[in-house]
């Protein structure tokens, strides 16, 4: 018991001696315990881009912002006046995620393949203005109704044009629309176009679906980009889905080279996305007889598109 009392007495006056010593040379000491780091407070205002309305002060929260480059996505979104019923119009999700990452509530977003108005109802959701070009007539009378059914909780602006996205009247349309809106300017650009001829949506000698030959169609494609250049503010983005296709026993990358079309025409590449392809009505109920077809034609089955995203230089 003697022995343990003095240990103690002398691991007392080290300490002791080593306090002393530490506060003549104006140093610090903390005993065996490491102290407690200071928590800093959270700042009570959000720190947001100027591309965007995340919080980067509380990104956690932001799990339903997609960050990686390979999207595994389930069935399409069917909720609100969303439908599948256009044979090739691209899931919901897809423009929910551009318009989380490259805008902010009151932006102003440019779609310039419409479709079935896809882009326009995610617009109305998450309050942003929506611009959408419609080269088919009958089409863009359906996508015009179907926006209008979608509620509008934010009380923005959605217009669809009927017109060619190559013809400067289209995008003197959409000008028009902007100077009325008091905005110079939109603050994203979404393109879906035709993957070619995999799909005959009409027609129309204009509708890419119809071009003659790949070149044709990648010209066309380039003329799009080039005419709606001037609409987008700088620095902000412009995105692209597209597919590959394959004809006469050869893989087309219609996506590379549109993308080398985008790059062509004063934008640069900021990420690739791979999303998968799931339920394709093509081939639903006929996985065998695709199975079947690509191990007799030496080709794989496409279950993938890409989501490219450019920045305006």
């Amino acid at each position: 018991m003697a022995k343990r009392r003095k240990n103690k007495e002398y691991a007392i006056s080290e300490v002791a001696w080593k306090k002393e010593i530490c506060e003549q040379l104006g140093l610090s000491i903390y005993g065996e315990e490491t102290p407690k780091v200071q928590k800093m407070p959270k700042p009570s205002h959000p720190k947001t881009s100027s591309l965007n309305d995340i919080d980067l002060n509380n990104w956690k929260a932001y799990d339903d912002v997609i960050t990686d480059s390979l999207w595994l996505m389930g069935s399409r979104d069917r909720s609100g006046m969303h439908t599948g019923e256009l044979h090739g119009n691209f899931i919901p999700q897809i423009p929910h995620q551009a318009l989380l990452r490259y805008t902010k509530q009151g932006d102003t977003v440019l779609d310039t393949f419409l479709g079935s108005g896809t882009t326009l109802i995610e617009c109305k959701r998450l309050g942003r203005n929506g611009i959408g070009i419609e080269l088919i007539p009958d089409l863009a009378k359906k996508s015009k109704g179907l926006v209008a059914l979608e509620e509008n909780p934010y009380r923005v602006n959605t217009k669809v044009i009927i017109g060619d996205s190559c013809s400067p009247q289209t995008v003197q349309k959409v000008q028009e629309i902007l100077d009325k809106q008091g905005q110079d300017k939109v603050q994203l650009i979404i393109m879906h176009p035709p993957y070619h001829d995999i799909i005959k949506f009409s027609a129309h000698p204009q509708d890419l679906c119809n071009a003659p030959t790949t070149e044709d169609f990648l010209e066309k494609f380039s003329t799009v980009v080039r005419s709606t250049y001037d609409l987008l503010e700088r620095k902000r983005a412009l995105v692209l889905v597209i597919g590959d296709k394959y004809s006469k026993g050869e893989w087309i990358p219609l996506s590379f080279h549109t993308m080398q079309k985008v790059l062509d025409n004063g934008y640069k590449l900021k990420s690739i996305v791979i999303k998968n392809i799931v339920g394709n009505r093509a081939k639903r109920n006929l996985e065998h007889f695709w199975r079947r077809r690509a191990l007799v034609g030496g080709f794989y089955i496409f279950k993938h598109e890409y989501v490219m995203f450019f920045q305006k230089k």
